[in-house]
Order: structure tokens, then C-alpha cells, then sequence
């Protein structure tokens, strides 16, 4: 096994470790990164499936993920606009689909007020908020006490509108039921945003796309870190002390000063710290879990619900598939369908077998955009809750209570051992400017000791 000494070793080879190395090799500090898969990345991953390029992972890109547009910009890649012209598609509980145009779904004139209402509420709370310290918010203890969905059915009866609104945090962003996790951490998703209306706008969320695929962000960054990013190299076991690591991985040891843990943080537990990690630490981890959810590719001999006049944009908390969009590539003259599947419906469709699986989800999406949905020439499911290294998407979010009782210790430093990943932002958090914004952070921080 080679040995190796270097100031600072980070473990993970994602947007946040990948920014933390440049900036830490930018300001004369040596590095070693490590990566347990064959290639960097993380939760970025663009590949070629049956002809077709995919980004199995996290790809848009929002204006105000201004960490990630300056990485975009500084590393001269391009962006593309996601398709957006022509209407949307809602299916409400009756099955019936409606045609609309906006934001706000096409739902009875009742529901739409009640909607409103709440994200108008929602909107004030957020901006009580510092994403940065959301355990700091007036009402934190209280909100962290009760479920989301406990939280929207206190405010009203209305089924639909709790379904809808519920869904813009639930199943399009932490990927749990909403009575998984509480009111505190969907203000806190909302906050990361700007606003609880910057997330029901999807064409704010989902602004732009990076031609050749996102995974660019960090190919690009590794390529400037050259020989010292190692992969296949799962690090098995840290020891810390005094200003002192050793980083043991399958195929090499790192010897430094410091250390940066750039991966989930329900990774952590993969790892053997000597000594172990302190009582805070053990017992902070296990209130932080995955989320769940079917990333779906279909892609097609052109984009036929264009002709329909369809922007491609769907949703319906009543379907399988809750919500997609036209992910046609940049130049592409095929149409790509990207499709969500979460939570619990997620957990469904993987007790059936592949082909059952296929048919439910094809079956769901042609009831947004009709019958030639069912014949894509590609299709592709991303399984995040496969991969060993990943564990689930979009990213860790704390069960019930866990975010004001534990958020203000999630970022701090342990000795020498640093933590940056998406899941620890605030601004930014579980995308992958966040990742970028903790990987700044966590660099300028060892920074400022190796100098002091």
C-alpha cells in the first residue's frame, strides 16, 4: 500500500470536495482527494445509455445558485434553457387532466385561494429564516415538534391543497412522505431557495441546463487536481488527534494535517474513526436519512407532445410519477421525458419486477402527455438508493425534531476532521451550489488555521 503525506485529504471526489481541493491547492496547500467509485462526480453523473447521453443525477441550474453559475462560468462551459414553451398539464384526484399556464395548478376556485394563502404564509415564515442557522427561526422548537403535513392540515381541510403544496417540498425535494419530517425542514428547503414561491416556480427552479452534462462541473475540477485525485479508493479508517490525520484507504494512506469528509452523511458510518467520533457526533448522524426517488428517462423519436402544443412540464400528486418534464438535450432533434418517482411509491415499484416497473411508470406518464408515451426508444430508471456510495436522492434531510435539536452542530469541525456536502448548506442546500458553497466554506476555513 503506497503512503503518502499531503496538509489536507479529502474523502470524496463530489462538487464539494472537488471545490474545496482547488481552492485549498489555489492557496498553497498540498492534497490528496480520495473517491471510492471509479469515476468523480457524486450525485453528478452524465453517461451514455443505449445511444442516448443522460444525467442521472443532480443537471439544472437556478439564477440564484450563484456558487454554481460562477463555477459554470470560470470552468467555460455553456448553459441551455429548459423547454418551456406551450402549456402544462395537472391531474387532479378525479383523474381528470387540465391544460394550464402559470404557476399555480388548475385546481377549483376554493382550493386555488387556499393554496395561495398557505404559500403566501410560507413565504413569511421563510423569510424569518436564515437558511445558515434555521434553528435560530422564532418559532424553530415549535415547527420542528410537528410533521409538514401535520403542520399544512392544522392550516385547513382542503385535501387538494394540502396535497399540492405539500408536494412542492415532498416529493419534489426531500423525497419523503411529508409526514416524515417537519414543518422547520421544509422552511428550511423553502429558505435554501429564497422563498417558498421561488420553489412552486418551476421555471425559476429549473431554469437551465449545462450543454454536455453537469458531470462537467467536476471532470473539470479534477482535471486541474490531476495525479491527486485517487479513485477506487473507499477509505476504511481515519485516526485524528492533535492537528494529525492518517487516511486508510483500499489502496493508499494518507498522512496530514487535516481532513475533509465531502460525502453524505450517512457515509460516515462507513468509515472507522480511532478514536471514535465524540457522543455529539454518533448520536447527530443517526438523525439524518436519505430520501428516496426514481430518477426516469424516456426518451423518444422527437418531442412529440411539442405538436400538442405541450411544454412538457406535468404534475399531479395523484400520479406515480408526480412530476416531469421536456429534458431534451441541447441540439438533440430526439425528445427526452424526465420523470420523478418518490417516497413511498418509489418503494412500491421496486418490490415488481423490471418490466412491471417499466409499465406502471410509462403508464403514468401517458396519462400527462397520451398513448405514445408508452414507446420511448430509450429508457433508463436512475437508482440512487442502489448505489452504495450514495444511498438514496436527492440528499440527507433530520426526521422529526432532529434539525433544531442538532442543526447548529452539523457543520462543526471535530479536531481536524472538516465536513462539506450538499446536505450540510443552507443556500443552496441539497443542490449542487450548495455542495460548491460548503466546499468554499470548509477551504477557507482550514485555510485560515494553516495560516493563524
Amino acid at each position: 500500500m503506497a503512503e503518502i503525506n499531503r496538509d489536507v485529504v479529502v474523502v470524496g471526489a463530489g462538487a464539494a470536495g472537488l471545490t474545496a481541493a482547488n481552492d485549498l491547492r489555489k492557496a498553497g496547500v498540498s492534497v490528496a482527494v480520495l473517491e471510492a467509485r471509479d469515476r468523480v462526480g457524486g450525485r453528478l453523473w452524465t453517461d451514455v445509455v443505449d445511444g442516448a447521453m443522460l444525467e442521472l443525477g443532480g443537471q439544472w441550474v437556478s439564477p440564484d445558485q450563484d456558487a454554481l453559475i460562477d463555477t459554470v462560468a470560470e470552468l467555460g462551459l455553456e448553459t441551455f434553457s429548459r423547454y418551456r414553451e406551450g402549456e402544462s398539464v395537472y391531474i387532479g384526484p378525479d383523474g381528470t387532466l387540465t391544460r394550464f399556464t402559470g404557476d399555480i395548478f388548475p385546481v377549483a376556485p376554493a382550493t386555488e385561494k387556499i393554496m395561495v394563502d398557505l404559500i403566501d404564509r410560507l413565504d413569511v415564515m421563510v423569510a424569518q429564516m436564515d437558511p445558515d442557522r434555521p434553528w435560530e427561526h422564532p418559532d424553530a422548537e415549535a415547527l420542528d415538534r410537528v410533521s409538514f403535513e401535520g403542520w399544512l392540515r392544522q392550516q385547513t381541510d382542503d385535501a387538494e391543497a394540502v396535497d399540492n403544496i405539500a408536494l412542492f417540498i415532498a416529493g419534489a425535494m426531500l423525497t419523503k412522505p411529508p409526514h416524515a419530517f417537519s414543518a422547520l425542514q421544509a422552511l428550511l428547503m423553502a429558505a435554501s431557495a429564497g422563498s417558498f414561491t421561488n420553489l412552486v416556480d418551476a421555471d425559476f427552479i429549473l431554469d437551465k441546463r449545462v450543454v454536455g452534462g453537469l458531470q462537467q462541473v467536476p471532470l473539470l475540477l479534477a482535471e486541474r487536481l490531476g495525479d491527486d485525485v485517487y479513485l477506487g479508493q473507499p477509505v476504511r479508517r481515519l485516526e485524528w488527534g492533535d492537528g494529525a490525520v492518517t487516511v486508510a484507504a483500499d489502496g493508499v494512506t494518507v498522512h496530514a494535517r487535516a481532513a475533509v469528509l465531502a460525502v453524505p452523511p450517512v457515509l460516515y458510518n462507513r468509515v472507522s474513526f480511532v478514536p471514535p467520533l465524540p457522543r455529539l457526533q454518533h448520536q447527530l448522524h443517526q438523525h439524518l436519512s436519505m430520501g428516496f426517488v426514481i430518477k426516469v428517462h424516456a426518451v423518444y423519436d422527437r418531442p412529440f407532445w411539442r405538436e400538442q402544443g405541450l411544454s412538457g412540464t406535468a404534475f399531479s400528486p395523484y400520479e406515480i410519477s408526480h412530476e416531469a418534464y421536456d429534458n431534451t438535450n441541447h441540439g438533440d432533434e430526439r425528445g427526452t421525458l424526465v420523470g420523478f418517482v418518490s417516497d413511498k411509491h418509489a418503494d412500491d415499484l421496486f418490490r415488481l419486477s423490471a418490466a412491471e416497473r417499466k409499465e406502471r411508470i410509462l403508464e403514468s406518464l401517458s396519462h400527462y402527455y397520451g398513448d405514445e408515451a408508452k414507446s420511448p426508444v430509450v429508457y433508463y430508471e436512475s437508482d440512487w438508493g442502489s448505489e452504495e456510495w450514495t444511498r438514496g436522492a436527492y440528499a440527507a434531510s433530520f426526521d422529526l425534531g432532529g434539525l433544531h435539536r442538532y442543526g447548529a452542530d452539523l457543520r462543526t469541525a471535530v479536531g481536524p476532521i472538516h465536513f462539506a456536502c450538499s446536505d450540510l448548506a443552507g443556500a443552496g442546500y441539497q443542490h449542487v451550489d450548495g455542495a460548491i458553497r460548503m466546499g468554499h466554506l470548509v477551504a477557507s476555513q482550514i485555510v485560515a488555521q494553516v495560516r493563524s
